[in-house]
């Protein structure tokens, strides 16, 4: 005799796609919360800074990422929210480390609640750590106990001058750092923090790589998509939903 077939009905397998799509949604919501939505760039006009905190405030993101100039606009968008205003302080990196603690300072002032901090590039590339170290550690006392990030996003940095950074940003007191959103270069940074800070990544184009990335260990992800993001991943679990049928009756054996 053949192997009796385990047949469910039209309405369990509604029932059971259902379950799984609300059970997908919750996965997505608590995945949504660790975006922090990317609107620091100096392209990013007023209309560009809002219509980024209403997605990010939409989608219960993380944070929204601006420059010191943003941070206000920022804050009165996001007011009642619980996402933050995280700020980029240090420009192009080569800023004097005086100058970015005041700048972290005045970000927080104004409505920061989390400092990302670009390292001082030149000494990325001398492999001057020392130098690195105290400018972390300047930066952690303007910041307090709010949390601070290192970039490492630089397209130019290489592994090892990631890896240099990422231990700057452990000895200095940094909570966490930021890298370019690659497997490999995550996977480095993830192995020179020796779990002593959380690695973050940018340029997330699609909900594919977030999953991936958060999948390698990665923490929070950055992004300028939100929207897409979102809408990927309520898409993928429609689907899936849907692709619960009830199996064909079992024919029955010839002979």
């Amino acid at each position: 005799m053949g192997m009796e077939a385990t047949v469910i009905t039209a309405a369990e397998a509604v029932e059971y796609g259902e379950f799984k799509r609300t059970k997908r949604e919750a996965e997505i919501a608590v995945a949504l919360k660790k975006l922090i939505v990317d609107a620091s760039r100096r392209e990013t006009d007023r209309y560009a800074l809002k219509t980024a905190c209403e997605s990010a405030r939409k989608l219960g993101a993380y944070g929204v990422l601006v420059s010191p100039v943003g941070v206000m606009s920022a804050k009165k968008h996001l007011a009642g929210s619980k996402t933050y205003v995280a700020c980029l302080v240090g420009g192009t990196g080569e800023t004097l480390m005086p100058v970015k603690k005041l700048e972290a300072k005045k970000a927080i002032a104004a409505g920061a609640r989390d400092i990302r901090l670009v390292l001082c590039y030149s000494a990325l590339r001398a492999g001057n750590l020392s130098y690195l170290r105290r400018e972390v550690k300047k930066v952690r006392r303007a910041a307090k106990k709010l949390p601070l990030t290192v970039s490492l996003e630089d397209h130019a940095l290489s592994e090892e001058e990631v890896a240099l950074g990422v231990r700057a940003a452990a000895e200095g007191g940094a909570d966490a750092v930021c890298v370019r959103g690659e497997t490999q270069l995550l996977l480095r940074a993830l192995r020179a923090s020796g779990g002593k800070v959380r690695v973050d990544a940018s340029g997330i184009e699609n909900a594919e790589q977030m999953r991936s990335l958060l999948k390698a260990g990665g923490h929070l992800m950055q992004t300028d998509v939100p929207e897409r993001i979102a809408k990927e991943m309520y898409e993928q679990a429609k689907a899936e939903s849907e692709s619960v049928l009830p199996p064909e009756a079992p024919k029955p054996e010839e002979g």
